[in-house]
């Protein structure tokens, strides 16, 4: 469910990073 949490968090952040950042941030954990 971490993996799920971390997406939906992401989502909210990716209006403002870039289509490669978004995904570098998806397969690497925010810290």
């Amino acid at each position: 469910y971490i993996e799920y949490y971390n997406s939906r968090r992401i989502s909210l952040k990716l209006k403002g990073l870039t289509p490669i950042e978004y995904r570098n941030q998806t397969y690497m954990p925010r810290v």
